[in-house]
């Protein structure tokens, strides 16, 4: 699970420049800040300036770099003068978190300026800043997005050997799903003033923990099923990380050295295992927390006790949040991503045969590409469905059964685009005859959703000799057997999570 999905160790890679440029920007703010608050505040900023910073190109990653303390600096001097005033804190505070939400409207760069504005307002809270503080903050700060973009851009910029990444799949349409960073702005602020009332009644200093947990939990997520998912994995990672830090960082207090190698290791395993497992993340993220109170000499079994109920009052919020608020179904969702994958699927064969015909113009590797970004969505729709715990077998196993469809169609599109690609052409008519059916084939799917008419009827087998078919016909089986699992009765609708 953790080393297969790392093509080109690039995971891997990813995980090594961070520990090495938050190490540089927390010693440099420390250093210069003569404070181990300020060490932290720095080493906190450049984490999330290499997390979350995620734009297509290095050009855009550096420009969004840049604009990071036009968003934090604003949010972190609001939150640390109303320290002492937690009535237009909390206002402030439940302000930020949609302002935060709303922006990831405006794609990579919204939702970074977003989390960054948002963990400015969590790190005042989280160091107990006070207004006498707040130059030093500016200062470890600025000195920490500093350093960590000259590891980053500089000494070990690997993204510009690589190719240009896969486009990211434009967002869905249709009436139900319109504006879902208006909704989730609206469903993220109600769930944060949920959770910000019972973090208060749990603890008045540790509150910020359970709208951390909200906000967190609404990132990436599109539907209530995704988000039950992602509040239920945060629960499992957070108890898992306590256990841990029970049996590491509180023995560890008032041992520097062996501390930072812990952040050290806690940062990689963060960096390595965010794209694979949000449960790994989340326990590598409360053993770093708990180390980092270790360091300030704050940590004890009982607070980190705490910051395990405080989680759960933020999952529970966001619970309530997406199934009482502007909800949408995981049915919703998934249904418009298959049709978007088969209508891909289509163009992946039209573009084949032509490349085939030779035509120019024709860019099957192109389809393919997006045809693996619209798989991955799929993936993410379906895994509230998936998941061991969920109480809809019969759901479960259907849902199973589509996206293995879907990858063997996905590997069929591949083994086109590679036929397609080498020199020698083939047999127009045929070719032309096959797209056709397989475009039949989608519209028996798609054209009454996800209750289409019986599936379409298998091809015949092409002679071996002809690849290009042999793909096509695999495509053909894979679409006629996904119109089984893909059919239910109008009430009761096949991939719905009601």
């Amino acid at each position: 699970m953790f080393v297969a999905p790392d093509p080109g160790l690039l995971r891997l890679r990813g995980a090594g420049r961070a520990v090495l440029g938050i190490g540089l920007a927390a010693t440099v703010s420390g250093t210069a800040g003569q404070s181990l608050t300020m060490a932290v505040a720095g080493g906190l900023a450049a984490l999330l300036a290499l997390f979350t910073v995620a734009d297509p190109t290095v050009r855009g990653q550096a420009l969004t770099t840049a604009l990071l303390p036009a968003a934090g600096c604003p949010v972190l001097a609001l939150a640390v003068l109303l320290h002492d005033r937690p009535l237009p804190r909390d206002l402030a505070f439940l302000a930020v978190v949609g302002l935060g939400v709303y922006a990831r409207r405006w794609g990579p760069r919204g939702n970074a300026l977003g989390i960054f504005a948002f963990m400015c307002f969590f790190l005042a809270q989280f160091l107990h800043a006070v207004p006498a503080q707040l130059p030093g903050l500016y200062a470890a700060v600025a000195l920490a997005l500093l350093t960590s973009s000259a590891v980053r851009f500089g000494l070990w910029c690997y993204e510009r050997r690589l190719p240009a990444p896969r486009p990211a799949p434009a967002p869905l349409g249709g009436r139900r799903l319109r504006r879902p960073t208006t909704r989730q702005a609206v469903q993220a602020t109600v769930a944060g003033g949920l959770a910000l009332a019972a973090g208060q009644a749990l603890s008045h200093e540790r509150w910020y923990w359970a709208v951390g947990t909200v906000w967190w939990i609404f990132v990436n997520t599109a539907s209530r099923g995704e988000t039950l998912v992602r509040g239920f994995r945060r629960v499992l990672g957070t108890a898992a990380g306590v256990v841990a830090g029970l049996g590491v960082a509180v023995p560890l207090h008032g041992e520097p050295a062996a501390a930072a190698v812990l952040v050290a290791l806690c940062v990689a395993g963060i960096f390595y295992v965010a794209a694979v497992s949000y449960s790994w993340m989340i326990f590598f993220v409360t053993v770093l927390v708990g180390v980092l109170y270790g360091t300030l000499g704050t940590v004890d079994s009982g607070l980190l006790a705490l910051r395990l109920l405080e989680t759960l009052a933020g999952a529970a919020g966001a619970a309530l949040a997406v199934l009482l608020v502007l909800p949408v179904t995981t049915h919703a969702t998934t249904e418009a991503w298959i049709r978007r994958t088969l209508h891909c699927v289509h163009l992946c064969a039209v573009e084949a045969a032509g490349r085939l015909a030779g035509s120019p113009t024709a860019d099957p590797a192109g389809r393919v590409a997006e045809l693996e970004v619209l798989l991955g969505r799929v993936r993410l729709s379906v895994a509230p469905l998936v998941h061991p715990l969920s109480p809809l077998g019969h759901r479960r196993t259907r849902a199973r059964r589509v996206l293995a469809l879907l990858d063997a169609c996905g590997r069929e599109a591949r083994g086109l685009a590679s036929v397609a690609a080498g020199p020698e052409g083939s047999r127009t008519e045929r070719l032309t005859v096959a797209c056709a059916r397989v475009e039949a084939a989608v519209r028996a799917l798609t054209v009454n959703g996800t209750t289409g008419t019986g599936p379409p009827r298998h091809p015949a087998r092409p002679a071996a000799d002809e690849p290009a078919l042999a793909h096509l016909h695999g495509l053909e089986r894979a679409l006629a057997e996904l119109a089984e699992p893909l059919r239910g009765r109008p009430r009761r609708p096949a991939l719905a999570a009601r």
